[in-house]
C-alpha cells in the first residue's frame, strides 16, 4: 500500500511536485502519466527515498519513507528508468547480491533467485557477465532483482526501456500476475497503450499538480470527444491544464 499525503517538493523557488495526495491499496495497478517535466520522476525519487520531500509524507506499507527508510525500503522493489548493474558480475551473481542486501538467508536466496529466473525467462543467459547484456536483458534482470525479496509494492519508472516485443510481453504478464497476487504497483510511463492495457486507475500530473485521478473507464468517459482513446483524453486534459 502506498499513501502520499500533501506531497510537495521545491528546488529553490521552483515547485516540482505541488501538494499531491493519493492512496494505492494492495493489488491495485496504478498508472502515473504526465508530459516531460511534469513531476513524475521527482515523485518517484521521493517515494524511493532518493529525494526528501519539502513537505507532506510518504507511507509505504505502513512505514514513513523519511522516518523509517530501511523498514519502508525492505517492503518494495524499485525499477528505475536506467538500470544499473555491476558489469563484472553475472546476472545470477547480481541477484544473489541483491538477496544479501535484503538480509535473506542463503537457502531463501537460492530459491527466490531460481523463482525469478523462471518467472522472467532468464535461464539462457543469466550466467553471462552483465557487461555483455543488451539494454533489454539488463532491464529484465533489474525486474528480477526487484522481485527477489517478495515485495509488497513495486515502483517502476519507464518499464519498457530497451525491451523487444517478446520481453515486453513477459514483463507485462509478470506485472499483472503480481497485481493479482495483491502487490500494489505504481508505474510511471509515457506508453499510453501500456497504461490502457494494464492499469486499474490512472493519475495525470502536469506542472507538479495532479489534474486527474480516477479509474481508466471514468477517464474515457470524462470527455465526450475522446473517441475512447486514452491519448485523446490525455492530450485534452494537458491542454486544458496549460490554459488555466
Amino acid at each position: 500500500m502506498i499513501e502520499l499525503k500533501n506531497l510537495t517538493k521545491k528546488f529553490g523557488s521552483y515547485t516540482a511536485v505541488d501538494n499531491v495526495s493519493l492512496t494505492i491499496p494492495a493489488g491495485e495497478f496504478f498508472g502515473f502519466l504526465g508530459p516531460n517535466g511534469a513531476g513524475k520522476t521527482t515523485t518517484i525519487k521521493m517515494m524511493t527515498g532518493l529525494f526528501t520531500p519539502t513537505s507532506g509524507s510518504i507511507i509505504i506499507n505502513g512505514f514513513d519513507i523519511v522516518k523509517n527508510p530501511l523498514e519502508a525500503k525492505s517492503t518494495f522493489g524499485y525499477i528505475p528508468d536506467h538500470p544499473y548493474l555491476y558489469d563484472k558480475l553475472s546476472g545470477r551473481e547480481y541477484l544473489f547480491y541483491i538477496g544479501g542486501l535484503f538480509q535473506m538467508g542463503k537457502n531463501e536466496i537460492q530459491e527466490n533467485v531460481e523463482r525469478v529466473i523462471d518467472l522472467l525467462e532468464l535461464a539462457s543467459w543469466i550466467d553471462k557477465k552483465t557487461e555483455d547484456y543488451s539494454q533489454g536483458m539488463r532491464q529484465r534482470v533489474t525486474f528480477a532483482a526487484a522481485f527477489v525479496h517478495h515485495p509488497k509494492t513495486i515502483i517502476i519508472d519507464e518499464p519498457m526501456v530497451g525491451l523487444d516485443p517478446r520481453s515486453a510481453r513477459i514483463v507485462k504478464d509478470t506485472l499483472k500476475q503480481k497485481s493479482r497476487e495483491g502487490v500494489s504497483i505504481f508505474m510511471s510511463t509515457h506508453i499510453l497503450e501500456m497504461v490502457e492495457e494494464l492499469c486499474d486507475r490512472i493519475g495525470i500530473i502536469n506542472k507538479g499538480k495532479m489534474i486527474f485521478l480516477d479509474t481508466k473507464e471514468n477517464l474515457f468517459s470524462h470527455k465526450s470527444q475522446s473517441n475512447g482513446r486514452l491519448e485523446s483524453v490525455f492530450l485534452e486534459l494537458i491542454k486544458e491544464a496549460d490554459a488555466e
